[in-house]
């Protein structure tokens, strides 16, 4: 099993199930998910309403989310029996984080965030219906393509980050030129069918009988492309409304 995710890669499932321990269920790991979303989202509609009456006192728990989420996912990276705690906690950091910044292109573009969040749950609807019905299989070479788009968006990501530290302008990654804006796309899609992988990992560990609370930790991993998929068409809907304006 292969997924670009970097929170279910493959020895995620690699978990010894103890006598008389609950085994992970798909439908388990639905509802777990189902729970950090709505966790997520209360922690940003709580971040969205702060930074619309004081945008400069909402920063504190915008870069506190940020930085709290970073944490909370590398410790729930390595220490996957802790996801049933950190889960939780990582959902609410990654909901002031995307409650600030969609508050600030909710600012700039009026009816920006409502778009994208309609695009990031029909597009996760969309692949799920396509995965469960076979239109989409997550086939080795499948998971090889969206493995290597991945990690060269991951590097290229990196590389704009160094350059910006040091002062230098990559305006094709931001501006919203017909590059910017292709390369955008791409993100997309390739965000979008990581979520297929997810879907074919979280299945491949029921399917082994995994550790009930593994469950928590396969809805960590999906959080975190939602949050990845949501933020990308976010950025991807501001660039098309730029040059509308």
């Amino acid at each position: 099993m292969r997924t670009s995710n970097p929170a279910l890669n493959e020895n995620a499932f690699n978990e010894r199930l103890a006598i008389g321990e609950e085994r992970m269920t798909i439908q388990g790991a639905v509802n777990k998910t189902a729970i950090l979303l709505v966790l997520a989202m209360v922690a940003a509609v709580f971040t969205w309403q702060k930074f619309r009456v004081n945008p400069a006192g909402a920063m504190p728990l915008v870069l506190g989310g940020a930085i709290g989420g970073f944490i909370v996912g590398l410790v729930t990276v390595f220490k996957k029996t802790w996801a049933p705690m950190t889960a939780p906690i990582y959902a609410l950091c990654e909901g002031l984080l995307i409650g600030g910044i969609s508050a600030f292109y909710e600012a700039k573009f009026q009816g920006i965030v409502l778009q994208a969040g309609m695009l990031t749950f029909g597009t996760l609807f969309a692949l799920l219906v396509a995965y469960r019905s076979g239109i989409i299989r997550a086939t080795e070479n499948f998971k090889l393509g969206v493995v290597a788009a991945t990690g060269g968006i991951a590097i290229l990501y990196l590389v704009t980050w160094v350059l910006g530290m040091f002062g230098v302008n990559v305006g094709f990654m931001h501006n919203s030129g017909m590059l910017s804006i292709g390369i955008s796309a791409f993100v997309v899609v390739v965000a979008a069918l990581n979520l297929v992988l997810d879907f074919d990992f979280i299945e491949q560990g029921a399917e082994v009988g995994a550790p009930k609370y593994l469950e928590w930790y396969a809805a960590f991993g999906l959080l975190v492309t939602l949050v990845w998929l949501y933020l990308e068409i976010l950025r991807l809907l501001a660039k098309l409304s730029s040059r509308r304006d």
